[in-house]
């Protein structure tokens, strides 16, 4: 079992890492992840940290994006307001609400997986991030 210059072994700081960006936001992942980059030699750690960083982001984003739709919507319905129709919309915003949730659960989810999986040295195949990984390391 190869141990990092902490001396534990490779796994459990690809979990840790893993964990950290899941569950601990974007501070500790950055922090996490850049101690991984800066001073560890395995690369199968470095290509885990810059996954679990890329996927808290590339999810941030969806989540983002989806979350401006009813925003949109709602400065839409603002300015109608504003010139005497009032529209009320709110099952749209509820739709979004749920699609969002649903996204963020998936997203945990995700995370346990891919915490359980770098304990063993593996991961979880994920499309959208594998490719920028593979495509910029």
């Amino acid at each position: 079992m190869e141990k990092t210059k902490l001396g534990v072994s490779v796994g459990l700081v690809g979990a840790f890492v893993c964990a950290l960006a899941g569950f601990g936001g974007y501070v500790a992942a950055a922090i996490a992840v850049g101690y991984v980059l800066l001073f560890e030699q395995n690369e199968w750690l470095k290509r885990t940290a810059v996954k679990a960083a890329a996927t808290l982001v590339v999810y941030g984003f969806l989540i983002v994006a989806i979350g401006l739709i009813p925003d949109v919507i709602t400065w839409v319905l603002s300015i109608f307001d504003v010139l005497g129709a009032e529209i009320h919309l709110d099952f749209i915003t509820g739709i979004f609400r749920v699609i969002t949730r649903c996204i963020e659960i998936f997203r945990d989810l995700l995370f346990v997986g891919l915490t359980y999986k770098a304990i063993n040295q593996g991961t979880i195949n994920v499309p959208i991030v594998d490719g920028l990984v593979n495509k910029y390391m």
